[in-house]
Parts: C-alpha cells; structure tokens; sequence
C-alpha cells in the first residue's frame, strides 16, 4: 500500500513538472501586517491559479475557536463553471477591536484557511496560515493614553459585556439592577402600567384588595416578565435566536391586541372573560381555587407581556446577550437579565402596593373605572397594532378612541371631567386633523405644519436601502464619504423614537448630511436580516454602524439603543469631527 502511495505521489509531481504547475508557496503568498488597529491578511494568487470562496475561513483559533468571517468584509466572489472563486489578490482587514470584541484575552491566534486551483488542471491540498497578536506589547493597546488607542471596541455594548466578564458578582447585579430602573422609564415599560393596574382593580371588584394582596399580584406579573426576558435572553445569547424579536410578526402582534380588545369589551360589561367550566371546577376543587384562577392569569399575562408588548433592546440587554454568546455563561448573563427584569418591575410593585393601600372601598364607582381601564386596553391595542398597520390608520384610530372617550366621559357632571373631556376632545380633533394632513406622530399631530423645515430638511437625507450583507458592502465601497448604517423595524419603538425626535432634530440633520446613510429594515426577520444582524453582532433593532471615509468600521462608534439628539451628537462628533 505505501508503495502505491508514493508511485501515485511521484506520479502526480512529475505531471506538475510537465505542466509546468507552480509550487504551492507560488500559487499562494500570504502574509500577515499587523499595523496600529488592525491585522491585514495579503494573499497574493499565481498566474491562472483561483481561490475556492467555500474554503476560504477566518476564525479565532485561540483562545477559543470563534468563526468571524462574516464580521469582516471580504471582496465578493464570482461564478466559475459550478463554483463560487476568487481570481484577484485579497487583503482583508481584520481590525483589533473586532477580536475583541470576540475574546477577551491579551493573546489571541488568528487563523485562515484556503484551497485553491490552477485553471491548467490540478488543485492544490487545504492550506492554513496563522498569526498570534500579542495585545499586551501591541501597539494598538501600548499607547494608552492616546483616546483613539483606549478606546477601541469600546462602545456601550462591548464595555457592558467587559463589565460582566470582569466585575465582582454581587456588583454586577446590583448593576444590572440600577440599569433595569433606567429602563423602567422607557416607552417599553409603559404598556406594562396601564396592564397591570386594569388586573389590580379587577381584583379589587371583590372588595378585599389590601396592600399585602396588591404587591403580591404585582409581583406576580414582574417575576413573570423577568423570567420571560431571563428565558429569551438566553435563548438569544446562546443559540443567536432572539425569541422577543421572532415574536414581533403581523399575526402575533395583531392577535395580542385582539385579546387587549376583548379585555376592554369585557371591562365595558359586555361579556366575562373566564376559564371554561370544566377546567374551573377542577381549580375550584379547592377552597382558594378562585385565588389560584387569578394568579394564573396574571403570570400568564407577565410572560406574554414580556415578550410581545415591551421587545427593546438597549445596550444593558445588548451588553448581557453578548456576554452569554462569547463566554457560553449563560449562569451570570441570566442571572443579569434576571435583575435587569426586576428593576425595570420595580414601579410596578410600587403601583401595586399603592392601589392595594389606597384604593377607596368598593361601590358603584367601581364600574366607571374599570370602563375607564377598558378605554386604556383599547389604547394599548391601537399601540401595539402601531407596528404592523400604516402611520395614518393608526393616527384615525388614535382620533376615533380620544373623540369617543370625551363622549363616553360627558356622562359625569362634575366640573374636573368637564375640563378633561374638553381637552380629550380637542386633542382627539387634533389626532384627526394630523391623520387628514398626514402626520405619522401622535405626540406631534400637527407636526407637517409646525415642523415645516425640519421635515423639508430631513426629506433632503438621500437614504439608500440595503437587504443583504452584498448590498452593505457595495454601498460601503461606493461612498466616499463616512457612512452610517441604521437598523430598523416598524415593531421597534426606539427606532420610531430615533426617527421622529433624534433624526429630526436640525442639528442632527445637519451632521448626517456629511454621511452616506444606508438604512436595513429588519421587520420581516427574515434570513438576510438575520444574517445582516449577526454579522455586526446587533441582537435587535435600533442600532448604528458606521464607517470612515476610508472604508473601516468604527466599532467604539456603534450606537444600540435610542439616544436623544444631544446624546447621538455626543458620540458621532467624537468619532467624526
């Protein structure tokens, strides 16, 4: 048998000889540059010889092994009889921040692996080429006082991640805590208040809602929300799979305010929502069966409402879910989201405690209230739909419930109402009026009339649209000027935050104009937008990427997360002056 080898070895040699075939180390010079913030990797290809573009990898071999080709911009391929090849010398940058970023270790081994051909007719064997980059005598890390040097990979999510790879444990929590009630104050927590008090004075119907009794509901519905976001963060960080984000289609979104819709009509009298027969009488079987029923219901309504209702992504959630996906700990990284769940929860409990302490004893009152609780489901509904209907519907939705609510409230005489019906009233012309003119922003319903030049400046913006890594990359290379990437979805409210106060903000307006701005729509999360989000590491939507004029990603300058106008200027000018 080895002797058979070699005759087919000395056989294949002799007829490289007689083809004149180059060697290997002629077909393919490769060499690695390591210049102040990034490694180039040269691989210079013979005369008639093509690289295969399925064999060509990048990846961390160590400390651990982390593919990241898809991080890097590699020349696009082309056809060749079945094959994807390459036929030009490649030099590809792989910036320091992004191995960083991956692995968090001063000595880091990068690896590339490649198989090529001669079109004369022979291929040659598997080739691999490594570098080891030293970060702690590197020059990219050794000049620390220069801000450019330190703050490398340094963005929001990537100092997050570092915090949790590095903190004491119990100040990781308390941190991820404090972060949670930032949290609370944004739009996505908000829903979650009008939800949890419509269940607090629907308990309160039987007359026996005390403080105890009101925090213990609240806590029901918070440890649901945490585990929920716990379960999904998790999920997300270990497998790449953002269960929040996957729930954010039309039919999910569309069936939730369907079910808000019927609470409200339930809330108006016209039915009872309640657990078939059958399945109360076995609940019922015991003597606080209908106080199991309840709480059911509301850890039902916690989990969904993590989920479905408050989806935002912002740089704690960002920086937890990286951590998870680079170390595989998904202990600490749950144990953050865990926190970061309660803190956000926390007003919650607050709300509960308050209602159960003072809410006055029941009477006939009780029933305008909870009708008033039904209007508010209806307004959550409409919210939720904002995602998947048109901006003009929703703001003729938003008209139609405000005008009926001050029709429904001319019931009461006393003079308090009168004035919040009048203001309801006129607010709700006002929503229809912006609806007829064709505002898309509820909070600004006359915005195409007070806001003139910012919209005549902000249509001004050339955006150019991309679906896919390749479109990315082409409008990259074809910008001569720094370039910003924003990815969208019509279900993320921050992103609408970004769009109708940051981005139209004239300072801001005039800052963007010096970049070429490319924009992903990210609704359908689909594989492209999928593929899209991994390749810069974006867990979800709002995020922005940007390049220099020269054509390097600028991973310190990364934004996840709304930011106000003074914020998002704050970053951008200290990356771009």
């Amino acid at each position: 048998m080895k002797k058979l080898l070699l005759l087919l070895f000395i056989s294949i040699y002799a007829f490289a000889i007689e083809q004149n075939f180059l060697e290997p180390n002629e077909a393919f010079k490769t060499s690695f540059e390591k210049k102040d913030d990034k490694l180039v990797f040269r691989l210079a290809l013979g005369k008639d010889i093509y690289l295969y573009d399925d064999k060509l990898k990048f990846f961390i071999s160590k400390p651990k092994k982390i593919d990241i080709r898809d991080d890097l911009n590699v020349p696009e391929a082309h056809p060749y009889e079945i094959w994807q090849i390459h036929t030009d010398d490649l030099n590809i940058e792989i910036p320091y921040s992004l191995l960083k970023s991956k692995v968090n270790a001063s000595n880091i081994e990068v690896q590339v692996d490649f198989q090529g051909c001669s079109k004369k007719g022979l291929c040659y064997a598997p080739m691999s080429e490594t570098v080891t980059v030293d970060f702690a005598t590197s020059s990219a890390l050794a000049n620390e006082n220069k801000d450019v040097q330190t703050e490398v990979a340094q963005n929001e999510t990537d100092i997050i991640a570092g915090t949790l790879k590095d903190g004491n444990i119990l100040l990781v929590l308390a941190t991820f805590f404090g972060f949670g009630l930032l949290l609370s104050l944004t739009p996505c927590v908000f829903p979650m208040i009008p939800i949890l008090s419509s269940i607090i004075v629907k308990a309160g119907d039987s007359g026996n809602l005390t403080a105890s009794k009101g925090f213990f509901l609240s806590l029901v519905y918070v440890l649901s929300m945490a585990v929920a976001y716990t379960i999904a963060g998790v999920l997300a960080g270990v497998f790449g799979a953002n269960l929040q984000v996957a729930l954010q289609n039309p039919y999910v979104l569309v069936a939730f305010a369907a079910i808000f819709v019927a609470l409200a009509l339930s809330m108006f009298g016209y039915f009872k929502l309640e657990l078939p027969q059958s399945l109360q009488n076995k609940v019922n079987k015991t003597t606080d069966g209908k106080e199991k029923q309840g709480v059911v219901g509301i850890a039902i309504m916690g989990f969904l409402s993590a989920l479905i209702v408050g989806p935002c992504v912002a740089p704690p959630l960002a920086g937890a879910l990286v951590y998870i996906g680079q170390t595989g700990d998904a202990f600490l990284g749950g144990a953050a989201l865990f926190v970061m769940s309660l803190g956000m929860g926390a007003p919650l409990l607050l709300i509960g405690l308050g209602a159960g302490k003072y809410m006055p004893k029941p009477g006939g009152w009780m029933e305008d209230v909870t009708k008033i609780f039904g209007i508010v489901m209806l307004g959550v509904a409409i919210w939720m739909l904002d995602r998947v209907l048109d901006a003009t519907l929703i703001m003729y939705l938003w008209a139609i419930l405000l005008i009926g609510t001050a029709l429904y409230l001319k019931v009461f005489g006393h003079i308090l109402v009168k004035i919040l019906t009048t203001v309801v009233l006129i607010y709700g012309i006002l929503l229809f009026v912006g609806a007829v003119s064709g505002a898309t922003n509820p909070l600004k319903p006359l915005d195409k009339f007070t806001s003139k030049v910012a919209f005549e400046e902000t249509q001004k913006l050339n955006i150019v649209y991309v679906k896919s890594n390749e479109e990315i990359d082409m409008a990259v290379k074809a910008s001569n000027k720094p370039v910003m990437l924003d990815f969208y979805a019509s279900w993320c409210v921050s992103c609408k935050e970004l769009e109708e106060i940051t981005f139209k903000d004239n300072r801001v307006i005039e800052k963007l104009k010096e970049f070429t701005l490319i924009k992903a729509d990210v609704t359908e999360n689909n594989q492209d937008d999928k593929a899209m989000q991994k390749r810069f590491g974006v867990v979800g939507p709002p995020a922005l990427i940007f390049w220099d004029k020269d054509n390097n990603e600028i991973k310190a300058a990364q934004i996840v997360g709304y930011k106000n106008p003074d914020q998002f200027l704050e970053i951008v000018n200290k990356h771009f002056k």
